[in-house]
């Protein structure tokens, strides 16, 4: 079963953006369709998360002012694909 790539990105306040891509092992074989409504019932308005709550890594743009910069992440995508996990969870784990 293939492996399944988490995407997401951190958007600051004038707009400027950095993308990053989590690849989860998935020996359960959880179905893309499944995993993208779970994953949406925890988003804040179906949008938003903070990385460090799901123990995803954050990124921030270079040079960050949190006075006026958000600190949660928007989520973009899920996928399936052949690249081998790049971390310590497998979709399972994540989900739960």
């Amino acid at each position: 079963m293939p492996n399944i790539k988490f995407n997401y990105l951190y958007r600051d306040s004038g707009n400027y953006k950095k993308f990053i891509s989590v690849i989860f092992s998935n020996p359960d074989g959880i179905k893309l369709s499944d995993l993208e409504a779970f994953i949406k019932t925890k988003l804040i308005d179906e949008t938003w998360f903070y990385a460090e709550q799901w123990n995803l890594p954050e990124i921030f743009t270079d040079i960050i002012d949190f006075r006026v910069d958000p600190t949660w992440h928007k989520f973009e995508s899920i996928e399936y694909t052949d690249e081998p996990a790049d971390n310590d969870f497998i979709v399972r784990d994540f989900i739960c």
